[in-house]
C-alpha cells in the first residue's frame, strides 16, 4: 500500500495569503502575530534561510536600512526563518548588523509557513530566499524566489513596491522596466498601439 503523502500546493500572484499565526521577535521582545494583522497595509514577507550564516546578514541590514523608506511607502516587513523567536534573539543581541534591525523577525521552526509559500528545502529544513509582497487586501502582488547563493537588493524591492502601490492608485495604468515614482508610466491599449 503506497504512503499517503501531504503535498502543500505554494501561494503565488493573485493568490489569497493564508491568515497563518506566528511567533515573532522584535525590540528584544517575543510576540504573537497573524497576517490579518496588518490588514489594511502593504506587506513584504522575507523569507531566508538561517540566522548565524553569511549572505542573510547583508541582505537583513540592508532591509533594515531601508525599513523607514518601507513604512513611509505603509509597508510592513518581516522577515522569517525556520529558526525559533530565540535564536533570532541571540542573533540580534551578537551582531551589529543584526542588532539594526527593526522589524518583526518571524519564526518558522515547523518549515510550514515556508511551505506554504513554497520556499522550503526539504532535505536542509531551511526556507530559500522567497521575498513576497501582499496588497493591504491580502493578494500576493510579486514573488521572487532565489537560490540561497543569491542575494537580493532592498533597493529593488523598495522600488517594486512603489510600483505595486502606484499601479493600486491609478486604475488602468502601468509601470515600465525599471520606472521609479515621478517617471512616466503607461496606459494599454493607448499608449502601447503601433510600439509593438
Amino acid at each position: 500500500m503506497k504512503e499517503e503523502i501531504n503535498l502543500i500546493t505554494p501561494l503565488s500572484v493573485g493568490d489569497e495569503i493564508q491568515d497563518f499565526e506566528f511567533n515573532y521577535m522584535q525590540d528584544g521582545k517575543f510576540s504573537k502575530g497573524k497576517i490579518s494583522g496588518y490588514e489594511g497595509k502593504w506587506l513584504i514577507l522575507f523569507f531566508y534561510p538561517a540566522d548565524f550564516t553569511f549572505i542573510c546578514p547583508t541582505e537583513l541590514e540592508e532591509m533594515a536600512e531601508y525599513y523607514e523608506k518601507f513604512q513611509a511607502e505603509g509597508t510592513e516587513v518581516i522577515s522569517v526563518s525556520t529558526d525559533t523567536e530565540f535564536s533570532h534573539l541571540a542573533w540580534h543581541q551578537s551582531s551589529p548588523a543584526i542588532g539594526k534591525i527593526k522589524f518583526p523577525m518571524a519564526a518558522d521552526p515547523t518549515g510550514e509557513i515556508s511551505m506554504t509559500m513554497g520556499t522550503y528545502i526539504d532535505e536542509e529544513g531551511l526556507s530559500l530566499r522567497g521575498t513576497f509582497i501582499i496588497n493591504p487586501e491580502g493578494i500576493i502582488k510579486s514573488v521572487e524566489i532565489n537560490d540561497n547563493s543569491i542575494g537580493r537588493s532592498a533597493a529593488e524591492l523598495l522600488r517594486k513596491i512603489q510600483a505595486a502601490k502606484f499601479v493600486a492608485e491609478h486604475n488602468g495604468q502601468v509601470c515600465p522596466a525599471s520606472w521609479k515614482p515621478g517617471d512616466e508610466t503607461l496606459t494599454p491599449g493607448e499608449d502601447l498601439v503601433g510600439k509593438i
